[in-house]
């Protein structure tokens, strides 16, 4: 992640990729559902398969919230860094073109948080 310094910035950074054997951080967050207060970080494997996710860290992360089983994984809409995005859930996450700290969220339509007010 890019450092804004005032100085000459003259660190390691601890979080660069090879840091993580192999893996890559990807940050995930679910839209309209508070009750999880930011995105969850993942260290994963580039050859992961995409939908592997929802089954595995996904699930691990936001499967306490009543909407999880609910979700419709065709339907769900993604953001990368803001932006609308479409994965292909039988690509891996390199060659969905995902990078070490990509930042996505998942939007999953009908289920706004708990009680509807987004928690």
């Amino acid at each position: 992640m890019p450092v804004a310094a005032v100085s000459e910035y003259k660190f390691p950074m601890n979080d660069a990729v090879e840091k993580f054997h192999g893996n890559q951080l990807l940050f995930v967050g679910w839209d309209k559902h508070l009750m999880f207060y930011g995105t969850a970080a993942y260290p994963l494997p580039p050859a992961m398969k995409f939908s592997d996710l929802f089954a595995g860290p996904l699930a691990m992360s936001y499967s306490q919230h009543p909407d999880f089983e609910k979700i419709d994984w065709s339907k769900v809409t993604w953001l990368k860094g803001n932006q609308p995005w479409k994965p292909d859930y039988d690509k891996t996450l390199a060659e969905n073109g995902l990078v070490h700290q990509d930042c996505l969220r998942f939007q999953t339509p009908g289920l706004d948080g708990m009680f509807g007010i987004n928690f």
